[in-house]
């Protein structure tokens, strides 16, 4: 994508495949990676997650999927639930439970790859999606670096 992209282009092209294989079942990823101050928080989150325009992929995505869930037939049932952690100095921390520090990742065959423990939160909508990703965003690690005065130091995953 080009430095004059839409952030909805971007979703459009990039992301929307990946929900709709996620509505019919499938497991779906969506990383953005890069040095520091490439983009990556802009893309995903965007400056404004409540501005139509300027908003990222994770609250256009929270908000496709919703969508779908409110126009799928009545006999079908959906369970969604959150979780938003980060990988800082090679430890997990919970971001929508700070306390919960050093997690473990797990792997089996019922689960597959989790972290144990991990705060799943149950949500009804959009408004509690974006509740739950404000107050992680507030407890991630930051901190300076010569090219960006607030980056991130560490890598977050956020789980829908």
């Amino acid at each position: 994508f080009n430095p004059n992209c839409r952030q909805q282009d971007v979703y459009d092209i990039a992301v929307m495949p990946i929900i709709e294989s996620v509505l019919e079942g499938f497991n779906g990823t969506i990383l953005a990676y890069g040095q520091t101050s490439s983009g990556k928080t802009h893309t995903m989150l965007g400056p404004d997650i409540d501005n139509e325009e300027q908003k990222g992929i994770i609250p256009r995505m929270v908000g496709g999927i919703f969508s779908k869930i409110e126009t799928a037939p009545e006999e079908v049932e959906f369970t969604v639930k959150v979780s938003f952690i980060e990988i800082y100095n090679e430890k997990i921390r919970d971001l929508l439970d700070p306390k919960k520090n050093n997690l473990k990742v797990h792997e089996s065959k019922e689960e597959g790859v989790y972290v144990k423990d991990m705060t799943e939160s149950y949500v009804g909508g959009e408004d509690e999606v974006f509740s739950l990703l404000k107050v992680g965003n507030e407890n991630r690690s930051i901190g300076s670096t010569d090219m960006n005065k607030q980056s991130s130091r560490s890598h977050s995953c956020f789980i829908l």
